[in-house]
C-alpha cells in the first residue's frame, strides 16, 4: 500500500508549504481535502476527494489506495485535526504527517504573546457547553469556532455563565490575504458577525475565577438545609479519585452542589446528575446555569431505573437513595469501570450497615470515614464552635486495587 501524506496548509495556500510538502502535493495521484483546500490547486491533475462529513468514506477510500495520496488539512493536522485519526485508522507506519503553522500559533504571534500557558479548545463541530467549564477558569484561551459556535455565540455564552467582560481577539482567515483582526471586549464581540473561518482568543487581565470547590452552601440555590455541606463535599470528592476526563454519576444530586464542583474537576469529562424531585431539579437547573457547568447533564428520574442508559462511569457518588440504597449500590458496583470508586454519603447507622454488608458480599474493599464538622459561631461577643450533624462517607472499590 502507498504511503498517505497528511499535509498542513494555511490560508496562504501553496505559498505556505515547505519544499518537501509542496513536492508531495505535486506528485500526488489522489488529492483529498476540504473544498477550500482543494481550491488552492485548481489546475492539479490528480483525482480529487472532497472531505465534508464523510470521514468513514475517506478512510475506506484511502485504505486500499496504491497510488501516492495526499490529504490536505488546516495548519497543524495534529491540533484538533484529521492527522491522528487517519494514523489510528490506517496505521501509524503508513500515515506521514507534515504539520504547518497552526492558526493558534499565528494568532499568538500576531499578539506578541507566549502560547505555552494558553488553554487550547475547540468548539468546531462540538457542543459549546462542553468547553465552558475550562474556558471560564482559563486566564488565556484560544477557541476554534464554526458556523454555529461563532465568536459572538461563544462570547455571549461566556458572559451568561458569569465570565467577566474579558479582552477578546478574533482572527479571520489568519495567515492569508484576507486576514482581519478584530479586538475588543466579550460584550463587543457578542454583537458582531465574522467570516466563517476564524478563531477566538480570550485574555483576562485579572486572575480568573477559581474552580467552584468547597463553596459555602449559600452560593447555591437550595432548600434550606437540603444540601451537602462544603466540608463534606470536599472530602467526598477526594474519595472519588476523579481525573480531568472522568465520567461521574451523581445519584440523588439534589440542588447539584456536588455535581457542579465535580464538573470543575473533570473539565473534559462528564457528570450525570440524577434527581427525581421536581423542586430539586429546578434548583439544579438554576445552579448549572449560574456556574456555567456545561459538562453536567441533568437526568430527571429515579434510580436505579434512571441509570440504565447512562455512559459507563469512572466513579459513582450516591448523595441520596430515596429508599433504594441496595438497588442503587448494586447497579453502581456492576456498572463502574474496573478500578473505579463508588462513594456514598450516609447519615444513619442503619444505612451504613446495609451498604457495608452488600459491599462485603461482593468482595469489594471498604473504607468508611466519619466527617464531624464544627463551625465558628458568635455568642455574646465571643466565638463558640457549633457542631453539624456527622456524616459517614463509605467508599468501595475492588480489592485488587485499593482506593487510597
Amino acid at each position: 500500500m502507498a504511503e498517505i501524506s497528511v499535509v498542513g496548509i494555511t490560508d496562504a495556500g501553496p505559498g505556505s508549504l515547505l519544499p518537501e510538502a509542496r513536492h508531495l502535493v505535486e506528485v500526488a495521484d489522489l488529492l483529498c481535502g476540504g473544498e477550500r483546500h482543494l481550491a488552492f490547486f485548481p489546475h492539479h491533475t490528480a483525482e480529487q476527494f472532497v472531505i465534508k462529513s464523510n470521514i468513514p468514506e475517506l478512510v475506506q477510500r484511502l485504505r486500499g489506495e496504491t497510488r501516492p495520496a495526499v490529504v490536505l488539512a488546516s495548519g497543524d493536522p495534529c491540533w484538533y485535526g484529521i492527522g491522528p485519526l487517519l494514523a489510528e485508522r490506517l496505521g501509524r507506519d503508513r500515515v506521514r504527517i507534515l504539520p504547518n503553522v497552526s492558526s493558534a500559533q499565528l494568532a499568538f504571534a500576531r499578539l506578541g504573546l507566549a502560547s505555552q500557558d494558553a488553554v487550547m479548545l475547540s468548539a468546531h463541530g462540538r457542543p459549546l457547553e462542553r468547553i465552558l467549564p475550562v474556558a471560564l477558569t482559563a486566564q488565556k484561551v484560544v477557541i476554534l469556532t464554526d458556523e454555529r459556535n461563532t465568536p459572538s455565540t461563544i462570547a455571549r455564552a461566556l458572559l451568561n455563565a458569569g465570565s467577566e467582560d474579558a479582552h477578546a481577539d478574533v482572527f479571520e482567515h489568519i495567515g492569508g490575504p484576507r486576514e482581519r483582526h478584530v479586538s475588543g471586549r466579550l460584550s463587543e464581540i457578542a454583537t458582531q458577525e465574522f467570516a466563517a473561518l476564524n478563531l477566538l482568543v480570550v485574555r483576562r487581565e485579572e486572575v480568573p475565577r477559581p474552580w467552584p470547590l468547597g463553596l459555602p452552601e449559600e452560593a447555591f440555590a437550595h432548600s434550606r438545609g437540603l444540601i451537602t455541606k462544603a466540608e463534606v463535599r470536599a472530602v467526598s470528592l477526594a474519595k472519588l479519585r476523579l481525573h480531568e476526563r472522568a465520567t461521574l454519576w451523581d445519584i440523588g444530586a439534589g440542588c447539584g452542589s456536588v455535581a457542579i464542583e465535580a464538573g470543575a474537576l473533570v473539565g473534559h469529562g462528564k457528570v450525570f446528575a440524577v434527581e427525581r424531585d421536581p423542586q430539586q431539579l429546578g434548583y439544579l437547573e438554576e445552579n448549572k446555569r449560574h456556574f456555567g457547568a456545561g459538562n453536567v447533564q441533568i437526568v430527571p428520574g429515579e434510580a436505579p431505573g434512571a441509570l440504565r442508559d447512562l455512559a459507563t462511569p469512572d466513579a459513582v457518588f450516591i448523595g441520596g437513595s430515596g429508599g433504594q440504597l441496595e438497588g442503587i449500590l448494586k447497579t453502581a458496583m456492576e456498572r463502574v469501570r474496573a478500578g473505579g470508586v463508588v462513594a456514598a454519603n450516609i447519615a444513619t447507622l442503619n444505612h451504613l450497615t446495609e451498604a457495608m454488608s452488600l459491599a462485603q458480599t461482593q468482595g469489594w474493599d471498604i473504607k468508611v470515614t466519619q466527617v464531624a464538622v464544627s463551625r465558628s459561631s458568635p455568642i455574646a461577643g465571643m466565638t463558640r464552635l457549633a457542631a453539624l450533624n456527622p456524616v459517614w462517607i463509605l467508599s468501595v472499590q475492588h480489592k485488587w486495587e485499593v482506593a487510597e
